[in-house]
Parts: C-alpha cells; structure tokens; sequence
C-alpha cells in the first residue's frame, strides 16, 4: 500500500463573499424579495421608515458601521453604542414611479376553458368528456390528444368526443381546442363569417405553399391573380396561429429600471431607482434586552453576534452592490455618450473587459453587474449587456456596433419597394455607399438573425 502526500493551492469562497455575489447579480425587484426575506429570518434586522437620505450620508453611515467581524471584545462597545445607522435606499426624484403595480390574480387556460364548459348546453354525461378535452389542450391552445384517447379515457365512442370538441372550439379564445394549423385557421375564419371565401380555400387546400410563398402557384391553381393572393396572406396573417400562448398563465413581464440615466446642467448623470428596497439598520430592541441583563448566557450572546455579524455583512453588500452599479454605469456613459445624444447608429462596440479594466475588476463581476438588469436612457429602457457585442471597422476606421448595422438593414428594407425588394446584394451595396464595409453574406446573416425573409418572399404582387 503506498500513500501519496500532495500539496496544492485550494481558493475557497467564504459564504459572506458567496453572498455578496449573489447579491450583485440580482436586479433591484428579486434584491428586494431578498431583503423582506432577510427581516423576517434576522430579528436584528428592522426596517426604517425615515425620511430618504443622500446617497454620500447614507454610504458614510454604512462604513462607520459595516465590520466585517465581532466578538466578545466588542460586546460592551455594541451596548454602549447608541447609533442606529444602517442602509437606506434613495430616490433622486419623488415624483417618479417605477414601482410595480399589483397584478391581478392569474387565470390558467385550463380554468378559463372550464367556466366556459360549465355554461354550455352540453348533457351532464357529456361534461366528464368536455374535461379530459381540456386537460389534454397545451399551453398554446392545441389538443395534443386524439379523439380515440379521449374516447377510450372518458368510454364513449369517438363521434361523442368529435361532438363535445366542436362545441369547445366554439369557446373563448377563438381557435382553441384545435389539432393543427389548418384546422386552427379555419375555426378563426368560420367565426369570422368567411367560410365560404377564397381565404377558406387557400387554408384548407394550400397551406403548404402558403407556408412556403409560393404565391403564383396558388394563385394558378385557384385561378385567380397573384396580387389577390397577396392581398388574402396579408389579411391571413391577422389571424391568431397560436391562440392561448403568452395569454394565460403568464404575466406580461414588467421590466422596472434599476438605473437611470439623466442629462442634468449638459451632463449625464447616474441615478438608482432602489427606493421600493426596504431601508435597514441594527435593532436596538436586543441591545435594551443585554444591557438589562450583562450576564446573559453564552448562548444568548453567540445567538445575537451571529445575527449581527450577518445583519452588518448584509448591509455592507447591498452598498457594495450599489458603488459596483455606479462605476460599471458611469464608465459606459462616459463611453456611450454618442449614443445617448444621437441614437442607435451612434452605439460604440464594447467589450466586458474593456470595462474591467477601466475600472479595475474582474470581468466576471462586471458580467455579473450588466446581466438581468435594466438601466432608462433618453434613448429608452435597455438591458446592460445591450451596450456590449460584436463591431464593425467603418472606411474611416471607426469602430460600429453590428446593432447599429442591423438597425440600418431593418430601415433599409422597411423602406423598400415592395415590388421590388431589395436583395441581399442591393443591402450591402447601399451599406457600403454609407461607409460600412460590410459583404452580401455578413448582411444575410445579420437579416435572418433579426427575423427578415429573403427579398423572393417580401415581393408583393
């Protein structure tokens, strides 16, 4: 048996420092979850209800009281010490409001289909099928069953199942309950009173070559002009594909700023919009209670140090989250200020380290820092990581965003001819008249990333 002693560096993170970095990644509205959480666990911890202080008094206040560590040589100092100084949270301007409204409870597609199916005509027996139809309909509004499994769930016959789901397809919103695409279209068409049209006949005959634009063969085959294909497809392309997605079950997002940038006297300004995270400081109720009583048990204090320890490092984080926000933001001002005056086609290219190394962090901590969080410009709400991407070198050799690039593609096209649209090629020709160096299949790339079809599908007839 032969033992083998090895020696090797091992970096561990401490749970404060592992804390810490959780805390700067978080955007202001989950911050603030935290913190609510941390004055129900922490009975050190109470919130203030005071009047909003400056950010200077406030990080002054943080310092003089944010140790890292306390022990039993600092017992007596703690209960002496009569300051009640902690983290508050600032709003530049009061008359703004950020915060978020209450949402109105949320109501499931399932639930939504249900109070319908109870209103209906339908005959008691046939209720048990209606339901185990509606549990089988996904989130997008389509039934992922068949009407053999629903008939063979439920043991009625197939014809049963086939008639209690033409009367849920009737139901609320229009399109559901539906097995493909055609089919989905088609029930949208009905109750729109077009069944008998030529859009009826393009869904239920062409869908294919819908799919594909392939316009002059629908329009052969239904012997009719191209242009009054086109002018169905753009009337089609109203209709729902997807009817219950993104409507029930799921909040729309709302995205709240956790900066804001404001040009003040000629000059762009940082500002946090924090003002919803709850203002903390040390209770004194638990000093009173030591103080009565210097004697208190080991037990008693070691509670109490831990609590404070944790209390003291929290509050430490939260102003070491905000100096973070405040370098990392000021930096890309300072370097998107040509965005902020003129717009998109002015947005500099950037790199994460480029900011590291400004302003002296690791680049991991500014990644963490621009990810998930969201900062109001006079150009509008952005994500942080919307400054940073890919670059372009102009004949003049200056460095454009691909954003920039993309931006001009969408304009280029938007103000096309639709007789004629523009190619690919045309694209990048008209790009390079305006300085940008940029080839056929760079433009391509960047058109489908963006979610723009070819020129051949965009002709209209």
């Amino acid at each position: 048996m032969k033992l083998i002693q090895e020696m090797r560096l091992e970096q561990r993170l401490s749970p404060q420092l592992i804390q810490s970095l959780k805390l700067l990644q978080l955007p202001t509205l989950e911050l603030e979850l935290v913190l609510k959480q941390e004055l129900e666990t922490n009975p050190l911890l109470e919130e203030i209800p005071t009047a909003e202080v400056s950010p200077e008094q406030a990080m002054r206040e943080v310092r003089k009281d944010s140790a890292d560590q306390f022990d039993e040589q600092q017992w007596r100092e703690l209960l002496t010490d009569a300051s009640d100084s902690g983290w508050r949270g600032f709003r530049p301007d009061s008359s703004r409001e950020f915060d978020e409204l209450p949402q109105p409870a949320e109501v499931g597609l399932q639930e939504h289909l249900l109070g319908q199916l109870h209103l209906t005509e339908l005959k008691e027996e046939q209720l048990p099928i209606g339901e185990e139809i509606i549990g089988s309909i996904d989130e997008d509004g389509y039934l992922t069953a068949s009407l053999e499994d629903i008939a063979a769930a439920t043991g009625c016959s197939v014809e049963e199942a086939g008639e209690v789901l033409a009367v849920i397809q009737t139901f609320d919103p229009t399109g559901v309950g539906t097995r493909d695409l055609g089919e989905c279209l088609a029930v949208q068409l009905r109750e729109m009173g077009l069944e008998n049209t030529i859009f009826m006949a393009i869904v239920e005959e062409h869908l294919e070559d819908l799919q594909h634009h392939r316009y002059p063969a629908i329009a052969k085959a239904l012997d009719i002009y191209e242009s009054d294909v086109q002018e169905a497809v753009e009337e089609l392309a109203r209709l729902n594909p997807k009817p219950a997605a993104g409507v029930f079950g799921t909040a729309a997002r709302t995205i709240i700023p956790d900066l804001i940038v404001e040009k003040v006297d000629g000059e762009y300004m940082v500002l946090f919009n924090d003002s919803s995270l709850p203002r903390l400081r040390i209770s004194n109720l638990y000093k009173e209670i030591l103080a009565k009583d210097s004697e208190a048990n080991k037990e008693t204090r070691d509670y109490v140090l831990d609590k404070l320890n944790g209390a003291r490092w929290l509050m430490r984080s939260i102003q070491q989250r905000r100096s973070t926000m405040l370098k990392v933001m000021e930096y890309i001002v300072k370097a998107q200020y040509e965005f902020l005056e003129h717009g998109l086609l002015h947005l500099r290219p950037m790199k994460l380290q480029e900011v590291a190394d400004a302003i002296d962090m690791h680049v991991s901590t500014i990644s963490r820092v621009t990810n998930g969080k969201y900062v109001q410009t006079p150009q509008g709400v952005s994500e942080l990581k919307y400054f940073f991407g890919g670059r372009i070198e102009n004949r003049e050799g200056r460095d454009v965003s691909t954003k920039a690039i993309k931006e001009r593609i969408e304009r280029l096209v938007a103000d096309e001819d639709g007789l004629k649209p523009l190619s690919d090629q045309k694209i990048a020709e008209a790009l390079q008249q305006e300085g940008f160096e940029i080839a056929r299949r760079t433009v391509a790339k960047y058109r489908d990333k963006i979610g723009i079809l070819p020129a051949r599908y965009r002709r209209q007839y």
